[in-house]
């Protein structure tokens, strides 16, 4: 089965937001952002916008017909501000006209004058000035400080690990057309429709249940949508109850970097100890999070750092301090990995630069440290179905590590300028929300008396094939043809109080949920199916390639003629299926608990050439061993897997993102911010399924895919470093990401300093 969505994304019929034809008179929103990162509001000059031709009306903080706060875990941001600005870009007023052209030329006469405060933007500042979203928190296992004593080798360092712009095709956006009585219904680009409701019912003084919210399908979103798309459909949502009138609102690209936030930026220290083997003692580990101007998701983010600092080694002796630290930036929010990208990153660079004081491989630290059955994680949970060994152990056996090893060293010592590097990445990644109440999903599945099948679920697809999965699992449970059915949108009056589409669970909860409903027709229809065959045991019931069987033998009896049989008999062809995930729980004061329900491992083998006299460097091969358990769908589960390693590959090389001391996005286009391409990619490129795997959590033994392949490309950074370390031994290259072609040549090269003898020229030394 291919993507359901495939060939009508391919003639372009696929329908987005702004393809639904607009409604009669809808007008457009412009959002006017603060000039600077931080400051008090003196005055504020709406008149001026207000008396352009065709603006018909400009709204400030006053104008909000409810609480001017909300925020999904703190409640620290305010829709418009008020009296103080916080970060570039931050919304302070709305202009609503006849057009976006006219709403954006009226936000051009906006007259705002802020007296300035003090701006941040460094984490470790703000750590020192007492700057935090949250208080510190520290979780352990074991006695760190005592360990050192055992420890034949510890070795510190530090990290500075980028930010990245999610860079989804479809840019914030939502439609909103008021309805009687004071209701509103919501079309928007968001992974969250239920926070997005929720929000509104604080922003805009409505009862929840007048406000309805409909997601058909996104243009992407990485997280990005996850919670930050709420205020742009609330902003929609207050115009068009205030105007009573149509209003849609839509970032262009620049805005959208503008005032959105990014995958967190983060500032680490480390501390590992081994014995002369290279068994690892004691990790100790400081992750200071760049969170931005307001909490957001920051706090939950720095959650999921925290319980995968150790990522898929067993270390018997752990120490992680986290915390999250205000900053005025856009606030950072959810991006593939959540949090867990940054933590791995950490680890694997204390491994590496432990290798290079013990003078012994990388690989072979890891290999001796992988996690087994039965152990367990710092924060409390045992290790089950543990796959980590068999991937490690699978990838390289059939990618010939021993062979690359060997052509690695030939080549090495044959060239001059260009080097060769390779790296192992391993990685395991928690399946579940660690906010427990999340993790629960459902389903509205109805049977029509053609056979046809619809189902609601609260998935939102975003190019990652929701809709594809919820549609297999049912026909699949049914035992009837995908094309039979239809996954209808995701809309807040089918499906309530839905979790969002994140964290790698929105297969695993509406999946699991949509089984659960398809067995209550299911007992129906296998009830009349009996008596129609005069048989006493429903149990003995099957449908197969939508025919009826009996102990696995074929009966006259066709699934369309049972539906209809069904509904004269007054079965209930309809049902709502709730799946609550089992055996989790999660103390976030302690940081303790079982708060995954199972972990998916893998390994990545990656290969890299550098050119050490200019920087640029090229991607050999990226290959993959990945325990997907049983795929439900192979073709979008392997596009998944190679996407999320394209973004993890950005993230570590290309995408810099980077801000002034003023708080200025300076990586603000397309033309300033490199994503990688298809010409980026390895050539060599091998995504091998781990084989006769099972996961009893995942609908049809499925395990979650969306996320934990973003992790292999952590592997290419130390594949470029082991490069540039064969091109130079002695250099101390630092733990700096992203490892861009320009901080290869610098790294490799930064002995080399500029002497200046006159204003028009310089002379290279060596220092």
């Amino acid at each position: 089965m291919k993507h359901i969505d495939s060939h009508l994304h391919v003639r372009g019929e696929s329908q987005y937001l702004d393809d639904v034809p607009p409604p009669t008179e809808m007008l457009h929103a412009a959002v006017f952002g603060s000039p600077v990162a931080h400051g008090n509001i003196e005055s504020l000059n709406l008149e001026k916008a207000r008396a352009v031709e065709g603006v018909v009306a400009v709204f400030s903080a006053k104008d909000v017909p409810g609480k001017n706060v909300f925020g999904p875990i703190i409640q620290d941001e305010e829709l418009l501000a008020s009296s103080k600005v916080n970060f570039i870009g931050q919304p302070v007023a709305l202009v609503v006209a006849e057009t976006p052209e006219i709403a954006r030329k009226a936000r051009g006469e906006i007259e705002i004058e802020v007296s300035p405060l003090p701006v941040v933007v460094d984490p470790r500042k703000a750590y020192q000035n007492g700057d935090f979203i949250k208080e510190p928190g520290t979780t352990s296992m074991g006695d760190v400080d005592a360990a050192w004593k055992d420890c034949d080798h510890v070795v510190e360092g530090s990290c500075e690990i980028g930010g990245q712009e999610h860079v989804y095709l479809e840019t914030h956006r939502a439609r909103a057309l008021p309805k009687e009585d004071r209701c509103l219904q919501i079309f928007a680009s968001t992974q969250s429709p239920a926070a997005l409701q929720e929000a509104a019912h604080v922003l805009l003084g409505l009862a929840i249940h007048k406000i309805e919210v409909d997601v058909k399908r996104l243009g992407g979103g990485f997280g990005g949508k996850e919670d930050q798309a709420t205020q742009w459909g609330v902003m929609a949502g207050m115009c068009a109850l205030i105007l009573q009138k149509p209003v849609e609102l839509v970032l262009n690209r620049l805005e959208d970097i503008q005032m959105s936030g990014k995958r967190h930026p983060y500032s680490c220290d480390f501390k590992i100890g081994l014995d002369s083997e290279g068994k690892i003692l004691a990790y100790d580990v400081s992750h200071y999070q760049n969170s931005g101007a307001f909490a957001d998701l920051s706090t939950s983010v720095l959650e999921r750092t925290v319980v995968h600092s150790t990522n898929g080694y067993y270390i018997p002796n752990v120490r992680v301090m986290a915390v999250p630290c205000r900053t005025n930036l856009p606030s950072n929010t959810a991006f593939r990995g959540f949090g867990g990208p940054q933590a791995m990153f950490v680890i694997e660079s204390a491994i590496n630069k432990a290798a290079e004081v013990m003078g012994m491989p990388a690989h072979e630290i890891q290999a001796k440290n992988l996690l087994t059955e039965g152990q367990s994680f710092f924060y409390g949970q045992k290790v089950k179905n543990c796959t980590m060994t068999e991937t490690w152990n699978e990838a390289c056996e059939t990618f010939d590590f021993e062979g690359l090893r060997e052509r690695v060293e030939s080549f090495n010592k044959e060239n001059f300028e260009h080097k060769k590097g390779f790296a192992l990445m391993p990685i395991c990644f928690g399946i579940s929300f660690t906010t427990f109440h999340l993790n629960q999903g459902n389903s509205l599945v109805h049977v029509y008396q053609d056979g046809s099948v619809g189902v609601t679920t609260g998935g939102i697809e975003m190019g990652q094939g929701i809709s594809t999965n919820m549609a297999s699992i049912a026909a699949r449970t049914f035992g009837i043809s995908e094309e039979r059915v239809k996954v209808e949108s995701t809309n807040t009056t089918r499906i309530a109080n839905m979790s969002p589409s994140a964290a790698s669970a929105t297969t695993d909860l509406n999946g699991n949920a949509t089984i659960l409903a398809v067995e209550q027709i299911l007992d129906g229809l296998k009830e009349i199916a009996a008596v129609d065959l005069g048989i006493e045991d429903k149990g003995k019931i099957q449908i197969v390639d939508e025919v009826v069987c009996c102990d696995g033998a074929k009966t006259e009896l066709t699934w369309k003629d049972l539906v209809m049989k069904s509904y004269l008999n007054r079965k209930r062809l309809s049902a709502h299926g709730h799946y609550a995930t089992p055996g989790i729980h999660f103390d976030k004061a302690t940081g303790q608990g079982n708060p995954f329900a199972y972990h998916v491992f893998g390994t990545c083998l990656t290969e890299v050439t550098v050119d050490c006299l200019r920087g640029i460097y090229t991607i050999d091969s990226a290959k993959i061993v990945h325990d997907i358990g049983r795929p439900i769908n192979p073709t979008v589960d392997r596009g998944q897997v190679e996407g999320a390693l394209a973004q993890g590959l950005g993230w570590m090389t290309l995408e810099d993102l980077q801000f002034n001391d003023e708080g200025r996005c300076l990586s603000h286009a397309l033309s300033t911010y490199k994503a990688p391409d298809v010409y980026f990619m390895p050539d060599d490129l091998v995504v091998n399924f781990l084989e006769n795997s099972d996961n009893k959590f995942g609908p049809l033994g499925t395990k979650a895919v969306g996320e934990p392949p973003l992790m292999y490309g952590i592997g290419v950074f130390f594949a470029l470093r082991n490069a540039m370390r064969a091109f130079s031994p002695q250099s101390q290259l630092d733990f700096n990401s992203p490892l861009t072609p320009e901080r290869v040549l610098m790294e490799l090269h930064k002995d080399i300093q500029l002497i200046p003898q006159s204003r028009e020229k310089g002379v290279l030394v060596e220092s």
